[in-house]
């Protein structure tokens, strides 16, 4: 990781408003798992987007205080379930600070990453197994940018495999409108 620019810490008032601000940026929910010494950790995520397609990269941005991040950083592999609104109570629990560490995937069904070793979440739409390629200092997170070694995502359309959101601080659910990026003659994406 490179060296951090020097802190700078805004006054109360702007702090809450770009925690609201942060708080408007609806996102999927998704829970990130790696082995470290013959252990498994996760934790629940929102900061997670694709980088690249060529090589296939994706970041994770970890909290240095989450046992997680040390986790994944020795390491060096690690796993991404994107849940589907059925996985709302897994990514309630595995964001829960304080969790028992050992035992906490037993009441959460999951199978193993072929690639990595990694637990991958059932109640989920689409898998990612990922190698570790660069990590960035990120202020009090670490932005984690993962080689992506093996991708699997579900092909259904039935209620399990809607997408879990997350938006101000609550889960929510997609309504599909009927016009869509790929069907619009007119598209906001690309216009801007």
């Amino acid at each position: 990781m490179s060296d951090s620019p020097q802190s700078h810490r805004l006054d109360p008032e702007t702090d809450r408003a770009f925690r609201d601000a942060l708080g408007r940026f609806a996102s999927g929910v998704t829970v990130a798992t790696t082995v470290a010494d013959g252990v498994d950790h996760a934790m629940t995520a929102s900061a997670f987007c694709s980088v690249s397609l060529d090589p296939p990269l994706v970041l994770l941005v970890v909290d240095h205080r989450n046992r997680f991040h040390d986790a994944v950083l020795s390491s060096g592999t690690w796993g991404v379930s994107i849940l589907s609104e059925d996985g709302q109570d897994d990514g309630t629990w595995l964001a829960q600070r304080g969790r028992p560490l050992e035992g906490q995937l037993d009441e959460v069904p999951h199978h193993r990453g072929a690639a990595t070793g990694a637990a991958l979440l059932d109640r989920a739409i689409a898998w990612l197994e990922c190698r570790t390629w660069q990590t960035y200092d990120g202020g009090d997170h670490t932005i984690v940018v993962g080689e992506v070694v093996a991708a699997t995502a579900s092909r259904g359309e039935s209620a399990s495999e809607r997408p879990l959101l997350y938006y101000r601080s609550h889960y929510g659910s997609l309504v599909r409108s009927p016009e869509s990026e790929k069907n619009s003659g007119r598209s906001a994406l690309r216009q801007a």
